[in-house]
């Protein structure tokens, strides 16, 4: 097989453990590789970091946030791109495995694995293995699953694998919207993962090639002290389901089997988030939209 170039992006803002998944990425087996590191820290912690590193290809962004993210995502020159955060860390061999189960189909659109999240002492948390074995995985399926959650089943942007030009047809005002809904604050992987996925084919590698780190101090979807933007993420579990069912991914029937848990979530969060409000108001919408007798 032929060995493509790969770009490693990394949309970095914090510095406490950015040079250990700044030396992950150098560190690869894989040859041909760039790494491209798409800077927004306030201070220059990590550009001072990346000075010591001639192989890195670094760039101050005065984006923030997930507009850092979407920027690094489409730097990169590789024919794929392999995403990495500032504080998470790629096993030696991810970049090598996750081309070769790439270059196995031209229908297989994202290539995810086996993963393991750590503390911030590098310390094991928990192991991720959402399959038993490598292989193709329907698009539309995992698509399905995603949209249904609670949990998502591919990972971080981490642990992925992209095709650079998909990501350039995509551009940077579509990578997280589907149809007239702007995922880009609450659930842009997951989002992005839909996009790219439907109508094509992903593969799992069973093997852990990357480790995303949570700690007291992480701002991940899932902490509402951390994350500014909690109630887009929750608000946006109910409009990718929504989505789904747009895109006939899931049927009405799907759609009505979800009303129990929407509803809890609306009950239990709509009073502290006004946006999971008017997206349960939407969901309601469709629901009536089935027929009157789906309503309870």
């Amino acid at each position: 097989m032929t060995q493509p170039l790969v770009s490693i992006t990394i949309p970095a803002y914090k510095p406490a453990h950015f040079e250990a998944s700044l030396r992950s990425a150098i560190a690869q087996s894989y040859p041909n590789i760039e790494i491209l590191v798409s800077d927004n820290c306030p201070s220059e912690a990590i550009r001072d970091i990346c000075q010591r590193f001639p192989q890195v290809q670094y760039r101050r962004n005065p984006h923030t946030g997930v507009a850092n993210v979407a920027a690094a995502l489409l730097a990169g020159q590789g024919e794929y791109v392999k995403p990495l955060f500032d504080d998470d860390i790629l096993h030696p061999f991810c970049v090598e495995r996750m081309v070769q189960a790439m270059q196995l189909s031209p229908d297989i659109e994202l290539v995810f694995s086996a993963s393991t999240i750590i503390d911030g002492q590098n310390l094991r948390q928990q192991e991720r293995r959402p399959f038993q074995q490598h292989g193709m995985v329907d698009g539309r399926q995992l698509y399905r699953w995603l949209a249904m959650g609670p949990v998502n089943v591919i990972g971080e942007l981490t642990s992925i694998l992209l095709r650079r030009k998909t990501l350039q047809a995509l551009g940077p005002d579509g990578l997280f919207r589907i149809g007239d809904h702007d995922f880009a604050l609450g659930l842009a992987d997951a989002a992005l993962y839909c996009i790219v996925l439907l109508d094509r084919q992903g593969y799992y590698v069973d093997e852990e090639l990357s480790y995303f780190r949570r700690d007291a101090d992480h701002a991940s979807n899932s902490n509402p002290a951390a994350n500014p933007h909690y109630g887009q993420c929750l608000s946006d579990g109910i409009d990718l389901l929504l989505a789904a069912y747009r895109q006939q991914v899931l049927t009405g029937a799907d759609l009505l089997a979800s009303q129990a848990s929407v509803t809890a979530l609306a009950r239990d969060s709509a009073a502290a988030y006004p946006q999971v409000l008017a997206a349960y108001q939407r969901y309601l919408l469709a629901l009536a939209q089935l027929g009157p007798n789906h309503i309870s």
